[in-house]
């Protein structure tokens, strides 16, 4: 047994047909792996010539007809569209732990005219069409993986050193009609859909798929708790305010009882005015808590807030027409009691805080939110590397 770092590169048709979701729920689910990072690439002429010449390899279980198919496939579709020039998105992930490479081809599967079932990834999403004369008629793997770890080690130092010029928060590649023009929003898939592995993640990603939107950018994050304070700073007021009439309330009752005498409005107003503050402040606190692991109280030193947190966090950047206004009518309210049937929160909410996503609710904000968890940064590559030294 061995850790190790396994791969599965998302083709663009699996990607174009909404497909990423499904994929990911099983590949958690299945193997039981850490998900280590994800990344969009936008694969140039040069990358994707190096990785063809990789494909057929005397190591892969694979008929050599079905690899020659592959490497075809590979350069054909993943190469910059010939007419256009416009770049083709593909979705990069890692996976680590024992026998990674192994429990990742398990789950992704061989490919075969002759399936008959719904096993394994390539099972369900890819197709291999043969005629009569036993020649091709239609090819999609689906998804693509190395056969053992070697190959994986070799596929994954190459696109590793591509990372940066092909890789990142992807521009130029979503085509709109005459006259229309996108926009881009922020989606954050909580940490309570990584407390132990679950298809929970992918499901998400799913009920995002019905936007009709395309992710362009990905990105693996522990958030730190500067950065969460940050990026919620806007609650945290919000907090502070909102909840004096709750609280005082509720002090109010308690105080009553315990007393055995009324507390007239203008007390309990004053109750409020005091106690409404460090209520929002404690409600703000386990937000920070729940999206990094921590408190800043809990940070003894100035520079232990900067450190990344030890809750795991996806983001994405999704992009298209009325982006923002789409995903926030899928991922519902932010009380999961309140969002309607259908919704990601209503399915996989539990409360205010633990309510399974984010959104951000404004272009303005997306931008906000993009500067602090900065999706186009290489966290893939530094996984690589630390597993296998400077590439």
């Amino acid at each position: 047994m061995s850790q190790q770092l396994a791969y599965v590169i998302i083709t663009p048709y699996s990607l174009s047909k909404s497909r990423t979701g499904g994929i990911l729920s099983r590949l958690i689910s299945r193997t039981g792996l850490d998900l280590a990072a994800m990344r969009m690439f936008a694969p140039g002429s040069e990358l994707v010539k190096q990785y063809g010449e990789t494909i057929v390899s005397a190591h892969d279980p694979q008929d050599r007809k079905i690899q020659d198919l592959l490497r075809q496939y590979v350069l054909h579709n993943l190469s910059p569209d010939s007419k256009t020039g416009r770049r083709r998105r593909v979705l990069m992930m890692l996976f680590s732990g024992d026998e990674a490479v192994r429990k990742v081809r398990s789950v992704v599967g061989n490919l075969s005219p002759d399936r008959s079932s719904g096993e394994t990834i390539r099972d369900t999403y890819s197709d291999l069409i043969m005629d009569d004369d036993g020649q091709v008629r239609y090819f999609e793997p689906a998804v693509l993986a190395a056969p053992n770890a070697n190959e994986a080690e070799k596929i994954l130092k190459l696109w590793a050193r591509y990372s940066d010029s092909d890789g990142g928060v992807l521009e130029n590649v979503i085509t709109y009609p005459s006259g229309k023009t996108g926009e881009r929003t922020l989606v954050l898939i909580k940490p309570d859909n990584f407390r132990f592995p679950t298809g929970r993640p992918g499901n998400v990603v799913d009920f995002f798929s019905r936007t009709g939107l395309y992710i362009v950018g990905v990105k693996v994050l522990h958030m730190s708790v500067a950065q969460v304070v940050e990026f919620y700073g806007p609650v945290r007021e919000t907090l502070r305010t909102k909840l004096k009439d709750g609280i005082s309330e509720r002090v109010k009752l308690l105080l009553e009882k315990e007393l055995g005498f009324k507390i007239p409005a203008r007390e309990q107003k004053a109750l409020g005015d005091i106690l409404g503050p460090l209520h929002g402040d404690y409600r703000f606190d386990n937000i920070v808590r729940f999206m990094s692991g921590r408190t800043p109280s809990e940070c003894a030193l100035g520079k232990d807030r900067h450190k990344p947190g030890s809750e795991k966090c996806i983001a994405l950047v999704y992009e298209g027409i009325n982006a923002v206004r789409k995903i926030r009518d899928v991922l519902g309210p932010t009380d999961p009691s309140k969002a309607p049937p259908g919704s990601i929160r209503r399915e996989f909410g539990s409360n205010i805080t633990v309510n399974a996503a984010h959104a951000s609710d404004s272009v303005e904000s997306a931008k906000r939110e993009f500067a602090i968890v900065n999706v186009g940064e290489n966290n893939f590559r530094q996984v690589i590397e630390e597993v296998y030294g400077k590439v």
